[in-house]
């Protein structure tokens, strides 16, 4: 990748959509004694970056192809509302393949984009068979496929985002330490290409969901991996299998150099820059922020770090579950299973066990035809972590039998 393609690039897009803000963020900035810089890639006007690879594919297959192309995209997400907006912009048209089980907000939000330049087509329960069903379609009809990462196009695209970067930056300033969160790869293959030359590799830091390293165990492994299985919490970076292309560009960096975060951590992340900077961010989006509690305090402490905040394309439905996720992470959430005697007063000395800051979040009986004893589901708020550790304590003095499900994944998945 050359710098000079990439700037190119750049300076076509903005035919089409401002620079993003590289905002010092004084929050977190405080937080880590460090000069904590946000590169607002929620902020464009999709909401994500994926916009850029999309933009960049585009417009040099615009340049070259008769009129009357078509394009085509498989994704529920970020890609396919950065394909739609850019159908529109080249007034080309696009069809758009989404699984049927799509919700109905990311729908709507694409034909929107898109407007009378794209079709919607709701094929398969799951993405495989969707995505089947795109390629199948292209080679049909003989257009253009548009992949979300795996593409040198595309790839050149996402490096707009370092080159933006740069701009930014005051003169005299040079990151000590750049955080991108990973999927496929486009953004960190992209970035880490276009400061080849200028940053040591050093520099970088790649953050993953702990659901799909799909990175980390390639570089573990020196080839691409293909996961078994990823959890799609973190559904902007939940990738089985990181892009060719972009591991090609991302195999000399080591696996320590990716930091493997929690999906409950992220939704910590998601919860504070909502509450205390009313920024709005999906999980993947919240990555790289995410990452930055996971370092040594030295690793970050008085240096000038730059941190990708990828996207901002967040349903406010899955809220409730944000934030149980990270009270759960944070300590302040747990659920149990008490034994309790069946007999007159018994909850009663359940209850007065509880501390000052602890509230019932959850009851339930889950045995109600025990003679002597029955188990209770019940999940308990407190103000803070270390209550917990009392509450046991008192349950232990008075020869209650409990067990902690909380981190209990199967328990919690079908009782909870």
């Amino acid at each position: 990748m050359k710098a000079m393609d990439v700037e190119a690039a750049l300076e076509a897009m903005r035919g089409l959509f401002p620079e993003t803000p590289l905002q010092l963020n004084d929050h977190l900035s405080a937080r880590y004694g460090a000069n904590i810089y946000l590169k607002r890639e929620d902020l464009t006007p999709v909401r994500s970056y994926k916009i850029r690879g999309a933009f960049n594919f585009f417009r040099k297959i615009v340049a070259e192809s008769p009129a009357g192309t078509t394009f085509v995209c498989a994704s529920a997400g970020n890609h396919a509302q950065g394909f739609a907006y850019v159908c529109r912009h080249f007034g080309v048209e696009g069809i758009v393949f989404m699984p049927v089980t799509t919700p109905q907000q990311k729908i709507d939000k694409t034909r929107t984009f898109g407007g009378e330049f794209i079709t919607i087509r709701l094929i398969g329960d799951i993405f495989d068979q969707c995505y089947a069903a795109a390629r199948e379609h292209v080679e049909a009809i003989g257009g253009h496929m548009v992949p979300p990462f795996d593409d040198p196009d595309i790839i050149e695209g996402q490096a707009t985002v370092a080159a933006e970067i740069r701009q930014q930056l005051p003169e005299d300033v040079t990151p000590d330490l750049i955080v991108m969160p990973v999927g496929g790869g486009g953004l960190s293959s992209g970035m880490t290409g276009y400061f080849a030359d200028t940053l040591s590799q050093d520099t970088f830091l790649f953050c993953e969901p702990a659901g799909a390293p799909s990175l980390k165990t390639s570089l573990e492994r020196g080839e691409v991996v293909t996961l078994p299985k990823v959890d799609n919490f973190v559904d902007g970076a939940a990738v089985a299998r990181i892009g060719d292309h972009n591991f090609e560009a991302l195999k000399q960096f080591r696996p320590d150099q990716v930091e493997i975060v929690p999906e409950n951590a992220i939704c910590v992340t998601m919860t504070e820059m909502l509450n205390i900077e009313g920024v709005v961010l999906e999980p993947a989006g919240a990555l790289s922020l995410a990452a930055l509690s996971m370092l040594p305090a030295e690793r970050i402490a008085g240096k000038t770090v730059v941190a990708v905040v990828s996207g901002g394309n967040f349903d406010f439905e899955r809220l409730p579950d944000v934030k149980e996720r990270a009270m759960r992470y944070a300590g302040l959430k747990k659920y149990f299973i008490l034994r309790l005697p069946q007999r007159p007063g018994a909850l009663r000395d359940v209850l007065n066990l509880l501390g000052p800051e602890d509230d019932i979040a959850r009851f339930e009986y889950l045995k109600k035809s025990a003679r002597n004893f029955g188990s209770i589901l019940i999940g308990i708020e407190t103000g803070r972590r270390e209550n917990f550790v009392d509450l046991f304590q008192r349950f232990e003095a008075a020869g209650l039998g409990f067990e902690d499900i909380t981190e209990n994944e199967i328990l919690a998945n079908l009782i909870i």
